[in-house]
């Protein structure tokens, strides 16, 4: 979380100006207060989101209906839910809604959930647990859903969603994710061999035109610059894994 730093930054700068070297902690404490700054009211965050989520188009229905439908965990806090015994969605949760729609359009679609705990050890509850019934409660027959409830991020969601339902030659799947999220995901499912047709939702900016929009509240801003930050640094960190083959990966060619 880039924010976080950003705090770190500003107690280690306090610190600092009450020792010996009170000189450097104040330009610290400038330098902090500066980006700071930066990040809750300027254009940075949007200028870091666009090239994420303008990089996918709306999925175009033309070529006809899927043969399955992926949709990605993210949008449940399965802490909160597990303290009050119901699901509690806090973001993103047109990852939830989308599936929906398509469901009624395309009756024979299969349609997967693939979400667990994002703990690396985790005996706890997992977000399938709570994202199904939502699912269920809009409309998704439970007799349609596949549920995979292992994976903890998107790397095992692409491995342990392409091992469940094997999907064979010439199958159309849709990959549900937010916009901003969908780079790294199509290059992780690609990397895993499961070729999938990107659904994008959750969009955190207008487009183009917000480009040079300064934000009123610091929170939006800090929420922006957060997000497409540690989307980046997802990006940078699987590609030196190797679990995708471009750093920033795009629609395919023809």
């Amino acid at each position: 979380m880039p924010i976080n730093l950003l705090v770190e930054l500003g107690i280690i700068a306090i610190v600092l100006m009450a020792t010996r070297f009170a000189g450097l902690g104040r330009k610290l404490a400038a330098i902090t207060l500066v980006m700071l700054a930066l990040a809750a009211f300027s254009p940075l965050g949007n200028l870091l989101l666009f090239p994420l989520e303008s990089r996918f188009p709306p999925w175009n229905p033309s070529r006809g209906a899927p043969d399955g439908i992926i949709v990605l965990g993210g949008s449940v806090d399965t802490d909160l839910s597990a303290a009050h015994h119901a699901p509690v969605v806090p973001h993103a949760a047109d990852r939830l809604f989308a599936p929906a729609e398509l469901t009624r359009r395309y009756p024979n679609a299969r349609i997967v959930f693939t979400g667990g705990s994002a703990n690396l050890i985790s005996t706890g509850p997992r977000e399938a647990d709570y994202s199904v019934p939502i699912l269920e409660s809009i409309g998704i027959p439970k007799e349609r859903l596949i549920v995979e409830r292992d994976s903890r991020n998107t790397y095992e969601n692409a491995i342990f969603t392409k091992r469940l339902v094997a999907p064979k030659p010439g199958e159309r799947w849709l990959l549900i994710t937010s916009a901003y999220h969908m780079p790294r995901s199509m290059g992780i499912f690609r990397k895993a061999g499961f070729d999938v047709e990107a659904y994008p939702v959750d969009w955190r900016m207008g487009g183009r035109d917000d480009l040079l929009s300064f934000t009123n509240t610091a929170r939006d801003g800090f929420d922006r610059t957060d997000v497409a930050m540690r989307e980046w640094i997802g990006l940078v960190a699987y590609r030196l894994m190797g679990r995708t083959s471009e750093l920033l990966p795009g629609p395919a060619k023809d």
